[in-house]
């Protein structure tokens, strides 16, 4: 039997890699092993411009604006050759941040002959000269700790964020297109006041978009003090030069949060309130996928099949699954998992250092990749959805007994007005309307024999399950 793993080209293990691609291709830019080797490249990089800079070292060379630019294009230009030799050196030491440092001396012997502005940097260049200040001060977690920051808030910035934003976006359009669109509600399963559609889409999207302003304003932390946090080398190799103060210039010039106190690793806790912040985004949107689901099973949605890019069921040729909303479910949950896994391991490391961490942060994109991959599927599942108005509007004139609450309640007021023989509305609509399937007639008949003060009776007897929807449809206007 052909060995599969010895396919070429080769073929992924997991469905993100495989199945999937399309969905979540654009994340590799920022979660990928290749895309964490580029952050480092540039973390490594700007350290070594910036202590150039500050002539924090007494004898070492000024670079110019050219070796300089040099400098940046190597993760500006980083790519497959560089990825397959990063593989090579990191086989060698067996350890892949001294990989990529043994990279950049490569490049700085390479100096000489890059084209900077149409010239080459020619033999007197000074970065052959700057082996020893590659990765000078710095444990591995200095770097992979600002590398890891940079590729997260990337990955969310500009991948995950604009697509929650057009998920909550869509919504927010839904919501209002059927802000009077009346539909009856069901609290426990069973018949309760009337909503309406629009009115129960605005609650998704808001509770959505309180997460994502959480998403927006997350700050991403960074630290880069030394083996234990304590600038124990830094201070005894150059004891003049103030550590604390360009720690955490450093850290801001990579446009993050300096954190000040940490042991060997940056403690990880902004990981945790991050996806805290998107698995609690997901499981809103899981519980919408939930009640669609249950809304296309009562036929108040109808499935574009051309829209949702389905083709049903493969035996059944009058069923439409509503894959999408069900895709999403299973994607969310596999994508919670995940981060409920990632915070909980990552805020705790033994003492000062262990490497729990270091196999679980490679799985942030995963569950990242889960989480877009599900509002993929809400995307097209909702894009692809057509109100049944004619359904919505024939449950509601089934469910007469809905009325019930409205006349209690204006019988209690009648009554606190002085009206007379308004005694016990509760338990009189109860025995009128519980267990009971109650008519438009039946309740107008009750409603005339109440002998209560004519414009409360005018206003109950035209009322409707359709017409009952209190300010449903106004408090859509609370959506931005």
């Amino acid at each position: 039997m052909q060995k599969l793993a010895d396919v070429q080209p080769a073929i992924a293990l997991g469905p993100l890699d495989g199945r999937y691609r399309p969905e979540t291709a654009p994340l590799v830019d920022y979660f990928s092993e290749a895309a964490l080797n580029r952050a480092r490249v540039k973390v490594e990089v700007e350290w070594l411009i910036f202590l150039l800079e500050r002539q924090v070292l007494a004898g070492a060379p000024a670079v110019t604006e050219r070796e300089k630019a040099y400098l940046r294009s190597l993760p500006e230009n980083f790519g497959a050759a560089d990825i397959a030799e990063l593989a090579h050196i990191e086989a060698q030491t067996k350890h892949d941040v001294k990989a990529v440092e043994y990279y950049l001396k490569r490049r700085l012997d390479a100096a000489p002959s890059a084209i900077v502005d149409g010239e080459p940097l020619g033999e007197n260049t000074a970065l052959t000269q700057l082996h020893e200040i590659v990765h000078i001060f710095c444990t591995s977690e200095d770097i992979n700790n600002l590398a890891y920051a940079l590729v997260v808030r990337g990955g969310v910035e500009d991948v995950w964020l604009p697509a929650a934003q057009a998920f909550v976006d869509q919504l927010s359009d839904m919501a209002r297109t059927y802000a009077g669109e009346p539909m009856l509600s069901h609290t426990h399963g069973q018949h309760a006041t009337p909503t309406t559609l629009g009115k129960e889409v605005a609650v998704f999207a808001w509770r959505l978009s309180r997460q994502l302003k959480r998403v927006k304003e997350q700050e991403y932390l960074g630290k880069i003090n030394g083996a234990t946090g304590t600038y124990g080398a830094h201070s005894v190799a150059v004891p003049g030069a103030d550590w604390i103060s360009l720690s955490r210039d450093f850290v801001r010039s990579l446009g993050l949060v300096w954190n000040p106190l940490t042991t060997q690793i940056e403690s990880h806790d902004w990981d945790a309130e991050l996806f805290g912040s998107v698995a609690h985004f997901n499981r809103i949107a899981h519980n919408l996928a939930t009640d669609f689901w249950t809304y296309i099973s009562k036929g108040y949605f109808h499935q574009n099949l051309a829209a949702q890019g389905s083709t049903g069921s493969s035996t059944m040729p009058h069923k439409v699954n509503p894959i999408r909303f069900e895709n999403a479910e299973a994607n969310i949950e596999i994508s919670c998992a995940l981060f409920d896994t990632l915070s909980a391991t990552l805020v705790t490391s033994r003492m000062q250092r262990d490497l729990t961490d270091s196999t679980t942060q490679r799985n942030i994109g995963v569950a990242f990749g889960h989480s877009l991959l599900a509002m993929s599927n809400l995307r097209r599942g909702v894009a692809g959805l057509d109100v049944n108005s004619e359904r919505l509007a024939a449950d509601l004139d089934g469910a007469w007994e809905v009325l019930g609450e409205p006349i209690q309640q204006a019988m209690r007021a009648a009554a606190i007005a002085g009206a007379q023989g308004m005694g016990d509305p509760y338990e009189r609509l109860k025995e009128l309307t519980r267990g009971h399937a109650v008519t438009a007639q039946q309740m107008r008949e009750f409603i005339h024999e109440l002998n209560m003060p004519a414009d409360v009776e005018e206003r109950l007897l035209q009322l409707t399950p359709a017409s009952y929807t209190g300010l449903a449809q106004q408090l859509v206007d609370f959506l931005h």
